[in-house]
């Protein structure tokens, strides 16, 4: 399974609907979205695939997007921390706001993966034996090229695409 990992959209329509037109190019149908996707309107322009989103210190209507992406799919997640499996693989994401969550989530050592944005900065590292990753950020302050990562889940090929 390849899941696409995005973060911080902060309302940036133009660069989301970029990236869904790759995601789609690409055959990906799960997506992970680490928070602060800020509002309804942006949210619903990921409705077509299964959708996991930890909500951020920017996502304002959280309930309001969190009830909308159950209508479309009842296996979405939308809370403050996911912790799960995908295609046999346990992930853990936040958006990375709250003091100690990302720390708490690594040294557990229960995830191959942890996920996580709201620095708006590119990371992909080994702590003990979790890959911590950060896609970088897609609107918002702009700290670094705009960014989003696909992850193969069972070869742990990651690569980040920056947008032109």
């Amino acid at each position: 399974m390849r899941l696409a990992v995005l973060s911080d959209t902060h309302n940036h329509t133009a660069n989301l609907k970029s990236v869904v037109e790759r995601l789609r190019q690409e055959n990906i149908d799960t997506v992970l979205h680490c928070g602060d996707l800020t509002d309804l309107n942006t949210a619903l322009l990921l409705a077509e695939f299964r959708l996991i989103v930890t909500f951020g210190n920017g996502d304002w209507n959280a309930n309001q997007i969190r009830q909308n992406m159950m209508y479309y799919r009842s296996d979405n997640f939308g809370g403050i921390v996911y912790r799960g499996e995908l295609d046999g693989v346990k992930i853990a994401a936040t958006h990375g706001h709250l003091e100690g969550v990302i720390e708490n989530l690594v040294d557990c050592r229960e995830y191959a993966y942890v996920f996580y944005g709201h620095t708006h900065r590119r990371k992909d590292q080994m702590i003990h034996s979790t890959r911590l990753v950060n896609p970088g950020a897609l609107g918002g302050l702009h700290a670094e090229k705009r960014s989003f990562v696909i992850l193969d889940l069972q070869s742990g090929d990651l690569d980040f695409h920056l947008l032109e």
